[in-house]
């Protein structure tokens, strides 16, 4: 334990604390988990298939702009909003649906707030954990590469409108076209992934501000009383922030490995439509 103090009595150099409790946990577990889970979106949204079974739809995918049915475990042609392939995909770019979304979730996460703090703490030591000290660099402030942290407040947007596809895909996982209604695990999976996105994105600094919270006095426009009691609520979320971010980065995972396993074949799905194989894809 360090024992020279620097500025505000704190530890100097990197990692120096006076604590005494397991600080470090926290930043390695964080950085452990977020690494893992973008190995794995990565991977799974070059593949470009088994990311549909029966009226499943991985959330990796969705909204699905366009399909390729010829891969195995993929959807339908008609259950893409645009049709089939395009013919003016490079040839040397994987033909995987994701890529035409994948920027817009990736970029809302990347800026938020409370992702900031895990990867400036987990990745950057800047610092790493309270009261400790900082890797030694010369901190311009978001004027630099970090200005890309400011298209935060334009990226919520984006994530708000991947809501109602999300919450469409859900609620239409408990009708199978040709089948009729019914329910299994997938679309259980499916509702609450979409109920915790929701959670995390409405809960987002960037909504709180545009909600009410650049507002200095609700009584002091008339008829605000609704966009107080909205403001109350996302304040409720977003004190919730770190549980939602996780928890929605985990669900989507889990949603994934379930639905590309069952399009796989490899897992049964305990579900209304019995004795239905989920192989090959669905919708």
């Amino acid at each position: 334990m360090a024992t020279a103090s620097g500025v505000g009595g704190h530890a100097d150099g990197f990692g120096a604390t006076h604590r005494t409790d397991n600080w470090w946990v926290g930043p390695v577990l964080s950085a452990t988990l977020f690494t893992s889970w973008v190995l794995y979106y990565t991977w799974a949204a070059l593949q470009g298939k088994y990311y549909a079974a029966g009226p499943y739809l991985s959330p990796f995918y969705a909204p699905l702009l366009f399909s390729d049915p010829t891969q195995p475990g993929s959807a339908a042609a008609a259950h893409a909003f645009f049709g089939t392939w395009p013919a003016w995909w490079p040839s040397f770019l994987p033909a995987s649906p994701a890529l035409f979304i994948a920027f817009f979730p990736g970029t809302f996460r990347m800026t938020c707030y409370y992702y900031r703090k895990m990867y400036y703490r987990s990745f950057f030591g800047m610092p790493p954990g309270c009261a400790v000290g900082p890797v030694s660099h010369n901190y311009s402030g978001e004027t630099g590469l970090l200005v890309i942290q400011n298209l935060h407040r334009y990226t919520v947007y984006f994530a708000l409108l991947l809501l109602p596809f999300l919450f469409w895909e859900a609620l239409s996982s408990f009708y199978w076209a040709g089948h009729g209604p019914g329910v299994g695990v997938g679309s259980v999976l499916l509702l609450v992934n979409a109920i915790l996105l929701s959670a995390y994105t409405l809960g987002c600094h960037a909504w709180r501000h545009l909600i009410g919270g650049r507002l200095n006095c609700f009584s002091c426009d008339g008829g605000a009383e609704a966009q107080h009691e909205a403001w109350t609520f996302t304040s409720w979320l977003n004190g919730r922030h770190l549980q939602f971010a996780w928890a929605s980065l985990g669900w989507i995972f889990v949603c994934d490995v379930y639905i590309r396993l069952l399009s796989m074949g490899l897992i049964p799905d305990l579900n209304t439509w019995q004795g239905l194989s989920y192989m090959n894809g669905g919708h």
